[in-house]
């Protein structure tokens, strides 16, 4: 691959790249992650240094992966013995492609898909930009193929001008990003086992997972010095099954579950106020009872969970909240029971009769210990469970252990369990409260502003990148308190995602994201925006770097 780079200019050799990458599918979840790690290895290794320096490039494995996939690092050295580094960082995988329809056949190929676009009456706006030659078509195109290209360029660059820099550059591409984030989680223990063997003082990261336009017509171009958190909380709802000819002396589940829904999903006023942010509100992502068969008979449990970002708040901070909810939707379902239950009875010349619709309301946390009291050996049902369902899907595993506990209580009655489930992303920022902090955030300013001198761009600098993101497992803010709170209300945490919060904090690298630019990420109509993320941004990554090494 070398010899297709070593005289291309640089908007050429990111193209190239690209282009190579995205013919690989890479898929979330498919042998594809496997494959494309493998060609990254072997572009790596077509490079000059790495063929005299051949341990310089290394695999470590995913642990007890089905697919055996692998992170692919890179480790490079400038002019002098300084251990100042910093770590390019991407993601390898993809979505699936079943958005593509009839063209899934072409979807990894770039050249074909632009043929079809610039034909396609559809949409003239992406008419247009396919007959531009501007854009550049592909699953995986803008997330991220052409981010681990622009890395590999740079790459290139500075080990053939090692003379220009001092201190070290580690390059890692990780697979799993688009679910699980795996791939970054056990990265974590490489980049500490290399700093303490090395004696490595960890400066940035820079990750360029894809940025895009916030609203119809921005052309502002997002520099991110952190990331967002995610959390999923979870709630069971154990309910009173019954007859549907009797179904106002039950407790449906799924009222309560749509009750939830509808103050949470998609309030902005449960989403946190930070100025000059873009935050995103709670939102849905899974909601049904648990019947697998039809009968007449209502249901007895219910299922809810949801995406929800975090900014500045903490796992406890949400959890405390999202109880409150909780209580409320409870207290909104007895109501509409009790009202409903009256106007039957008066419709049908009945006599009321006493029936209560009352819930209880426990954090997972809560309700073992309420178990417990009953003399209940929580840990070993969990883990039995845990053991018993080595291959089920994560998040039901995660009921699964609710359902159990709930049937082992000697006191069940109706009630809401709120609990996490993975996966889990911490929040972090560049705080700018150190020297380190200061020196990244001065390079980024720098560059950025000779950027808009010279070529009319607009920047704008923020502190969290909205989407969800690798770097959001290089450093953590949470405290000793909080991360003990998110634990205690996951159920089995280390079996079911382990992810090394303390070893995550220990590591605490400033995550920066300085994306390639495209539109429609995760649809058929996926693009990359060639001028910006083939040239500018490689130079900006480029300038930065150096700024940081050296200063």
């Amino acid at each position: 691959m070398y010899n297709d780079l070593k005289n291309a200019t640089i908007s050429d050799q990111v193209e190239k790249l690209t282009t190579c990458l995205v013919e690989t599918l890479s898929i979330n979840g498919t042998k594809g992650e496997v494959e494309i790690a493998k060609k990254i290895e072997n572009i790596l290794r077509s490079f000059p240094y790495f063929e005299e320096n051949p341990n310089q490039v290394w695999v470590q494995y995913l642990p007890g992966d089905r697919l055996e996939r692998k992170n692919v690092f890179a480790r490079i050295k400038g002019k002098e013995d300084s251990k100042k580094t910093i770590v390019f960082h991407s993601h390898i995988d993809t979505v699936g492609i079943n958005d593509y329809g009839e063209l899934k056949p072409i979807a990894n190929n770039p050249e074909k898909l632009l043929d079809f676009f610039k034909g396609w009456e559809s949409n003239k706006e992406i008419q247009e930009q396919a007959q531009s030659g501007d854009w550049m078509f592909g699953r995986g195109s803008v997330d991220m193929k052409s981010g681990v290209a622009v890395h590999l360029v740079n790459l290139l660059f500075f080990i053939e001008n090692r003379d220009q820099w001092s201190g070290e550059i580690i390059f890692m591409a990780n697979p799993v990003e688009e679910n699980q984030h795996t791939g970054v989680i056990t990265a974590v223990d490489e980049l500490l086992r290399l700093r303490k063997e090395e004696n490595l003082e960890y400066i940035a990261a820079f990750n360029n997972d894809y940025i895009a336009p916030l609203y119809p017509g921005d052309t502002t171009k997002y520099i991110y010095t952190g990331a967002g958190g995610k959390l999923l909380p979870c709630f069971y709802v154990y309910g009173r099954e019954t007859h549907v000819g009797q179904t106002l002396t039950g407790l449906d589940p799924t009222s309560v579950t749509s009750e939830l829904n509808r103050l949470i999903n998609n309030n902005m006023e449960l989403t946190e106020q930070v100025e000059g942010e873009m935050v995103i509100p709670p939102t849905t992502l899974y909601q049904r009872d648990t019947k697998d068969f039809y009968n007449v008979q209502t249901a007895t449990t219910s299922y809810l969970y949801f995406n929800f970002m975090i900014y500045e708040s903490s796992p406890k901070e949400v959890l405390e909240k999202l109880k409150k909810i909780s209580i409320a939707a409870a207290t909104n379902v007895k109501k509409q029971y009790e009202k409903q239950y009256d106007l039957f009875s008066k419709k049908n010349n009945l006599p009321l009769s006493s029936c209560s619709w009352d819930m209880e309301v426990y954090s997972f946390e809560e309700y073992c210990y309420k178990l417990h009291k009953q003399g209940i050996k929580v840990s070993d049902e969990t883990a039995r469970i845990v053991a018993n369902n080595s291959n089920m899907e994560p998040r039901m595993l995660c009921y699964e252990i609710v359902n159990r506990l709930r049937e082992l209580d000697q006191q069940v009655q109706p009630c809401i369990i709120l609990f996490y489930a993975p996966p889990y992303c911490p929040h972090n920022y560049l705080k700018g409260d150190c020297e380190r902090d200061d020196l990244v955030l001065r390079a980024v300013e720098e560059v950025i502003n000779e950027e808009e001198h010279f070529n009319k761009e607009n920047f704008e600098i923020r502190k969290f990148f909205p989407f969800l993101t690798d770097s959001s497992y290089l450093s953590l803010h949470d405290t000793d308190e909080e991360i003990s709170s998110l634990i205690s209300n996951f159920p089995e945490w280390e079996k079911i995602y382990d992810v090394p919060v303390h070893k995550i904090r220990d590591l605490n690298i400033p995550a920066l994201n300085i994306g390639v630019y495209g539109e429609d990420a995760h649809r058929w109509t996926e693009r990359v925006y060639k001028p910006y993320s083939f040239k500018t941004v490689p130079l900006l990554l480029r300038k930065m770097s150096l700024k940081t090494l050296n200063s």
